[in-house]
């Protein structure tokens, strides 16, 4: 294990109901005041937002309401948000949602106490020096932003997906009940079982030095998101495996299998973040295009770790076999793994190599990941 420091004070409430108790969590922090953010009106025609509502008022805690909040996320929706923040003096926010709405309330509450505009803490004209407390409810599993004070949000003026984070955006609680997951599609399930994926492959595969325990760690994290996305895909109600798969999620990017390891760059996320900026493909079907064709780009650098991956987590031998494992479960959950698959044209590629290579200049990756190289791998994906 290399020298590290872990930190996280998340608190998860886990389980089945605890969302009517979202207002006595947020009273214990001395919030009085919140902004309810959400996506679509689902929330309210599946009861879970008047469940929330009734829980803010039974302990005295007023609240606005803001909805809109798309895949994909937008500054401008943030900005909107920040404004009601602002106007109404709110002391709070809380995200109703998934990791898109919960994003975008991390970057509201940084710019409800910030003077400029928020953008300037993605682009790194400014650091976030203040926020207000974040809580979230989360109905969808896959980003893991319940328990990391990261965010991602698309400018939608500039076509840039960019990232904020701080020590100050981790939520202050986080309640995690599978029940509120069963409504889940198919389609977004298997974008979120990717997503899951790519957060533990991009480390996986990067990392200079890789302790056992985490190797190990990220391999049952595969294996479990693998395991229970298809009892889920035969049985969406089946709690335990949904509980399974939400806790697989959080795991997956809430530090633990950071720690120790040394040299790990996040060169999926880079790529895909430009072709959601672009062209609006869901996060979980972008990676699901971009991850099989960069493994291939990269697996002659890691053998063993390619072999490893292959034997643990698919329990074949070779690295060619074990991606093309990964792709072959990609396609029989339905996430797409080609540029047609995902509704892109040919013609897409040479825009999203641009795009990412901002990203790349911004990630300091510029030097790794030369807008030929990115081309390279995005041309294995068009079939």
């Amino acid at each position: 294990m290399r020298d590290f420091t872990f930190f996280n004070p998340t608190r998860i409430e886990f389980g089945k109901g605890k969302e009517a108790n979202i207002g006595q969590y947020i009273k214990e922090f001395g919030v009085n005041s919140v902004l309810i953010l959400y996506g679509s009106d689902r929330v309210k025609r599946n009861g879970l937002f008047s469940r929330v509502a009734t829980s803010l008022e039974e302990q005295g805690i007023t609240f606005a309401e803001l909805g809109g909040v798309i895949s994909n996320p937008l500054i401008s929706r943030v900005r909107d948000a920040i404004t009601v923040s602002k106007e109404k003096g709110l002391q709070g926010i809380v995200a109703v949602g998934g990791g898109s709405v919960l994003d975008s309330a991390k970057a509201v509450a940084a710019g409800t106490k910030y003077d400029g505009d928020v953008w300037d803490f993605f682009v790194g004209k400014a650091v976030v020096e203040a926020a207000i407390p974040v809580f979230s409810v989360m109905t969808l599993a896959a980003t893991g932003s319940e328990m990391n004070p990261y965010g991602v949000v698309t400018n939608d003026e500039t076509q840039q997906k960019y990232s904020i984070g701080s020590p100050l955006l981790f939520p202050k609680v986080s309640v995690i009940n599978p029940e509120l997951m069963a409504t889940v599609t198919p389609e977004y399930l298997a974008y979120s079982a990717v997503d899951i994926y790519s957060h533990c492959l991009d480390l996986y595969f990067t990392a200079s030095f890789l302790p056992e325990f985490t190797a190990e760690l990220i391999e049952n994290i595969l294996k479990t998101v693998m395991r229970t996305t298809g009892m889920l895909l035969d049985n969406p109600d089946d709690y335990d495996a949904r509980g399974e798969f939400a806790w697989a999620a959080t795991m997956a990017l809430n530090g633990n299998t950071f720690a120790g390891v040394e040299g790990n760059t996040y060169d999926t996320h880079m790529i895909e973040h430009a072709m959601g900026a672009l062209y609006n493909v869901p996060h979980g079907a972008g990676l699901a295009v971009v991850l099989p064709a960069w493994m291939t780009s990269i697996k002659d650098h890691l053998p063993k770790r390619f072999e490893r991956f292959a034997k643990k987590t698919l329990g074949v031998t070779g690295a060619d076999v074990g991606i093309a494992k990964l792709t072959e479960w990609f396609v029989s959950i339905g996430a797409p793994v080609t540029f047609a698959q995902a509704g892109l044209s040919n013609d897409a590629v040479d825009p999203i190599v641009e795009n990412a290579f901002g990203n790349a200049k911004l990630w300091g990756m510029e030097q790794m990941y030369p807008k030929e190289r990115i081309a390279e791998i995005l041309k294995l994906a068009v079939k």
